[in-house]
């Protein structure tokens, strides 16, 4: 009985792993608004512009052989950082798996992608998940393909997202394991992964 009492005086939870929590009386919600601020000032993003677009929809990401390499290690360092962002902000985690595939020979154009989710980031800050206390318990997924998105091994990537009520509790994306032939088989795909 001690422990239970040693914990209740501990009080309400505020950061968890870099996550923000603040608990509200008609819900809760989870941020990294601090992590954020910090990965500007590490990554020298401070003085930069925002930026409205996450990505170019017409840029395609591939090993660009012909473009300068990069610090590798600097490389790496930003994608785990960005890979923590993603616990609260799926908003960026297509974009962010896209650069992590590039982590063992990273080029400029990489870099330039890279930082451009910082400077994304940059302007949408107070970002974050919200957890209504009432909202239901009807379980929906939602999920999406796009046919042959990568262009380095001809792979589609699929996006999943599940909702309880109206709190999201579970979202992916991530490249398929196996190359689909047609966009039905690459939406079949995401849609058996999405009810697993």
């Amino acid at each position: 009985m001690q422990g239970k009492f040693e914990m209740s005086m501990m009080g309400e939870l505020i950061f968890f792993l870099g996550l923000q929590v603040k608990k509200l009386k008609d819900g809760t919600f989870i941020s990294q608004n601090k992590y954020t601020r910090d990965l500007m000032k590490k990554f020298g993003m401070e003085e930069k512009s925002s930026v409205k677009i996450l990505m170019n929809t017409s840029v395609k990401m591939d090993m660009d052989a012909d473009d300068k390499s990069v610090d590798q290690t600097r490389y790496r360092a930003l994608i785990g950082s960005l890979l923590h962002l993603t616990a609260s902000r799926p908003d960026i985690t297509f974009v962010v798996g896209v650069c992590a595939r590039f982590q063992s020979a990273p080029k400029e154009s990489h870099i330039t992608t890279a930082k451009r989710i910082l400077r994304y980031l940059k302007g949408r800050q107070e970002v974050g998940l919200w957890y209504p206390e009432d909202g239901g318990f009807k379980l929906v997924g939602y999920s999406y393909s796009d046919y042959v998105g990568c262009r380095v091994d001809r792979k589609s990537t699929s996006g999943t997202c599940e909702m309880l009520g109206n709190r999201l509790v579970s979202w992916c994306s991530k490249k398929q394991n196996s190359i689909a032939t047609s966009k039905a088989e690459a939406e079949y795909i995401v849609a058996c992964n999405c009810c697993a």
